[in-house]
């Protein structure tokens, strides 16, 4: 088996049709939306050198939520050499665990985003600098080449530098982005919006790219749109929007710009934006200031959303039936978060998705 064999300890199936490594894609390709049915999840197992004397707690979640996704579709969990002993007891037999260098867990922004189009399956990878240089990323900046080399899929890269917790796509040519993680001097110095629109468009096959401002500085993401708002559908945003009474903070006006140009916004068809709060949790005990308290970062898998709980019964409940209306016919498993939230990232933050073809 290869480094990044895929879970049933293959490499990517003939019905994926992948374009050898190496080989040029054509053109044509497309960003599917999340719900697309997957061939797998990948993830990554997190390193005592980022994490520390948190790394236990870190890995736990990291562990359920492996498992968890995995009653529902494979799972391939990246890990360095020393580590993958402890991931696969950890994981548990349903998860496969394979060798592969990595400095981090965040395989939505390390890994690559798979695209598809009349070639079958491409990823592109994303350039990855460690969110701007703000954290080693040797290893990881090499994480997106790896997968792809292995799973003799098409690389593409792209012109510009991101992650793919930056994009949001509705698999209809619509993208969401926040202009501070993208037009960033850490990222891509000397870019304008216009210049990294076009980047996105060719590389995502998109045709409209919505705007919201974010906020620079404040996490290490200079704010994800995966933090802020997804699609549920194409035409149907959920929006994550502060608890009733919370007191306002730097990332405020965020949610209030946020909403103001998702209300006027248009997608790919033409039609306006059904924007559907998803209210964050109000009572999460003794956080640290960074931590990650908001439900949109959530992550479909096949038949099923999974969720972050928080331990707000109400704010839990409530969220979960968002999101089972929303989702209909898939099973909604809340799961708790506690050590992953405090390195100001989740569920979704945490996982990558492998779409099937066809």
């Amino acid at each position: 088996m290869g480094a990044c064999g895929t879970p049933d300890g293959g490499r990517a199936s003939s019905a994926a049709r992948a374009v050898p490594a190496g080989a040029k894609p054509s053109g044509g390709w497309r960003l599917p939306e999340e719900a697309h049915p997957h061939q797998a999840t990948y993830m990554a197992w997190p390193t005592r050198r980022i994490w520390g004397p948190d790394a236990d707690g870190v890995r736990a979640d990291i562990a359920r939520i492996a498992r968890t996704i995995a009653e529902f579709e494979p799972v391939a969990l990246l890990a360095n050499g020393r580590d993958v002993p402890a991931a696969r007891r950890a994981c548990g037999s349903g998860v496969e665990v394979v060798p592969v260098p990595v400095d981090d867990l965040w395989m939505r922004d390390s890994g690559p985003v798979f695209v598809l189009g009349p070639d079958g399956i491409a990823g592109v990878d994303l350039n990855f600098n460690g969110w701007g240089g703000k954290q080693e990323h040797g290893r990881d900046s090499r994480v997106a080449r790896a997968v792809l080399d292995d799973q003799r899929i098409a690389r593409i890269e792209a012109p510009i530098t991101a992650e793919g917790g930056a994009v949001e796509g509705d698999g209809r040519g619509t993208l969401m982005v926040a202009e501070s993680s993208l037009v960033n001097g850490n990222r891509n110095p000397g870019a304008s919006r216009d210049d990294i629109e076009r980047a996105l468009k060719k590389v995502f096959g998109a045709t409209t790219v919505i705007w919201v401002k974010g906020v620079k500085g404040k996490d290490i993401t200079d704010y994800h749109i995966d933090a802020l708002a997804r699609f549920s559908e194409p035409g149907v945003v959920l929006l994550s929007t502060p608890a009733a009474h919370a007191r306002p903070n730097e990332f405020t006006p965020a949610y209030r710009q946020a909403r103001r140009v998702l209300e006027r916004a248009v997608d790919s068809r033409g039609k306006r934006l059904d924007v559907v709060e998803l209210p964050e949790p109000a009572d999460i005990g003794r956080r640290g200031k960074g931590f990650l308290a908001c439900y949109v970062n959530y992550y479909v898998v096949n038949g099923g959303v999974v969720m972050p709980r928080f331990g707000d019964r109400k704010a839990d409940s409530r969220a979960a039936g968002i999101l089972r209306e929303l989702y209909p016919g898939r099973e909604v498993v809340a799961v708790p978060v506690d050590h992953l939230g405090e390195g100001g990232g989740g569920i979704h933050c945490s996982t990558q998705q492998l779409p099937k073809t066809g």
